[in-house]
């Protein structure tokens, strides 16, 4: 089995922003850029992201003033800064603590809404700058207090990191890394129903976090075998993708299977099954569905097909 490279980018992958780490450090920088009249807010309530357009099929990104988002930074959830884009300050502000956010805001600016549903649909760009701001949220408001001692923790490095009043411990946003995987015996493909699919038709790639002391490729064969009981020999990376929901990167690969027999988990899996090129080609008409478009899943998926 060969490499397959990846044909084109992931979803949330991209991002157009100069994190400029660097500059989290200056406190002058960032009491400046805050009060820029050129600076941008991407504002996130309870990991839901403000876009304009959903219902119509057309999302895109609101991103607010410095002026708009004042009444949001007033009413005191965390904030960070997450970088440069063409030169202008872009901050995340959470606003969560508000019952509606939406009265703060003067006009009509749209709606806060699930990342994950539209990802596919908005610009590249600004569906990474979105998923940014909500994984940095999302570690921010759950992260108040030291895992060391207990204490309360105050903001460091423009939001990016926390430290411990009490032991002076340092906390950094965590990324939890899972490994997916497409395993294929040649002219097939292993797909399996999760319990946890809201879909009930749908039809996956297997995926799990990587444990400590684990290496990739470990970590792909032990999920395999325990989930299918298949056993796995090459192990070929494909690509990664941020997967911020809420606090992941997924490590994309292709994986040869050394046997055929498949024995189930029934704790992860409701079914597994093996699928040719043109089964999964044709899936709807074979009572299956397919991951969503803007999945890693879906790009393992559709670039095995093309490599045929």
């Amino acid at each position: 089995m060969l490499s397959i490279p990846a044909s084109r980018p992931n979803a949330y992958t991209g991002s157009p922003l100069d994190r400029a780490s660097g500059r989290r450090e200056d406190a002058e920088f960032i009491d400046t850029a805050l009060a820029s009249p050129q600076a941008l807010f991407v504002p996130v309530w309870r990991s839901r992201s403000l876009m304009r357009g959903v219902e119509e099929g057309r999302p895109e990104a609101v991103l607010l003033s410095a002026e708009a988002a004042q009444a949001l930074r007033m009413a005191g959830g965390p904030w960070a800064f997450l970088g440069l884009w063409d030169g202008r300050p872009v901050f995340s502000v959470d606003c969560s603590a508000a019952e509606d956010p939406l009265p703060l805001l003067s006009g009509d600016l749209g709606a806060f809404a699930d990342l994950r549903a539209v990802a596919g649909l908005l610009p590249p760009g600004e569906a990474s700058v979105l998923a940014h701001a909500r994984g940095l949220m999302h570690w921010r408001v759950r992260h108040r207090f030291c895992g060391v001692c207990g204490g309360a923790c105050e903001p460091r490095s423009a939001g990016n990191a926390m430290a411990c009043t009490a032991c002076g411990a340092q906390h950094f946003p965590r990324t939890d890394p899972a490994v997916i995987m497409l395993v294929t015996d040649g002219p097939r493909a292993l797909l399996g129903h999760s319990t946890r699919f809201p879909n009930t038709t749908m039809y996956s790639t297997l995926a799990g976090f990587v444990e400590p002391g684990e290496s990739l490729e470990e970590a792909v064969r032990r999920e395999v075998l325990e989930e299918v009981g298949i056993r796995v020999g090459g192990v070929f990376y494909h690509s990664s993708q941020p997967w911020p929901f809420p606090a992941s990167i997924m490590l994309g690969f292709h994986a040869e299977a050394l046997s055929e027999a498949i024995t189930i988990d029934p704790e992860e899996l409701r079914d597994a099954r093996w699928f040719t090129r043109a089964e999964i080609r044709s899936h709807e008409r074979h009572g299956f569905s397919l991951p969503r478009l803007d999945s890693i899943a879906r790009r393992l998926i559709e670039d095995w097909l093309e490599a045929e």
